[in-house]
């Protein structure tokens, strides 16, 4: 069967995640520095009689290739949106890289890999009216489409994306327990944290970034670190590794992330912790510029 596209689906971290406001609806407000590695999923297409899904790769179990599957329902939702665009059928398979709740896109990475390879196919597409599809379909998708670094606001509709980011390299580090999002919001004490501090501009230098990260947090992390102790042992031993600018929770776990400026230095910190750690996922990636 031949392809016809294949869309990466990078892996989202927030290197900030303050919680700003719980909403009437209950949903929560936030300010977020989010990025994106060269690491992720992938998703390809080819055609077929009707919409179907393969999911493939070292993360499988527990995900379903039902309709309620993200990538179906990005499929559904663009169809609907921009009918008589796309072939009849298309089979779509996820190359599944990345663990399952584990704070770092995942699905919703998937989901908008999923309306980039379309928007493709169909030609023509507005990226607003895109982004305002992704939107319906999910709060960290919007970010998740633009894949660049950003800031994400409101509950995680408004992107800005960053004209400047300094070159930096990530390492990801996940012991594969699985952290449920609506289990660590329930044990959020406070819903009222202080925003963001202004970013630098033009922000080029990782010592910049460094600097502004000093007086940023992960208001999840509490939570999460109760919920996972493994988690704050983790961050500990990120921020401990040489070079390493910041150790810290991504989104509401249970990934921890180091941040370095050397490329080297990620890559034996990456070494050192899977010697370490021989049972948990550990990656090392650049990060995606602006």
């Amino acid at each position: 069967m031949s392809v016809l596209a294949t869309e990466a689906a990078p892996a989202k971290i927030n290197l900030a995640l303050h919680i700003t406001r719980r909403r009437e609806d209950f949903y929560h407000e936030l300010e977020s520095l989010v990025v994106f590695a060269g690491i992720g999923d992938e998703i390809s297409v080819s055609p077929s009689k009707a919409d179907s899904l393969l999911v493939v790769g070292p993360f499988t179990a527990g995900l379903g290739n039902g309709p309620s599957n993200l990538v179906l329902r990005a499929a559904r939702a663009f169809r609907a949106h921009w009918p008589d665009r796309l072939p009849d059928g298309l089979a779509f398979t996820l190359s599944k890289n990345l663990p399952v709740a584990a704070g770092i896109g995942g699905g919703s990475a998937d989901a908008a890999a999923v309306l980039r390879l379309l928007a493709r196919l169909a030609g023509e597409i507005d990226y607003a009216d895109l982004s305002a599809l992704a939107a319906t379909l999910g709060a960290d998708i919007p970010a998740c489409l633009l894949s660049r670094p950003c800031e994400m606001r409101g509950i995680g509709e408004i992107i800005h994306p960053l004209r400047d980011f300094p070159q930096m390299h990530v390492v990801l580090v996940n012991p594969l327990v699985p952290v449920a999002t609506a289990d660590v919001f329930r044990r959020l004490e406070r819903h009222d944290n202080p925003g963001l501090p202004p970013l630098p501009e033009p922000m080029t230098l990782p010592a910049q970034l460094g600097l502004w990260l000093e007086g940023t947090r992960n208001d999840l992390e509490a939570p999460a670190f109760n919920l996972v102790p493994a988690l704050a042992q983790l961050v500990d031993a990120l921020q401990q590794a040489q070079g390493s600018l910041l150790g810290r929770m991504s989104g509401s776990g249970g990934t921890v992330f180091g941040l370095f400026g050397s490329e080297s230095q990620a890559h034996q910190a990456a070494h050192d912790l899977r010697e370490r750690w021989p049972g948990h996922w550990v990656a090392a990636a650049p990060l995606i510029g602006a």
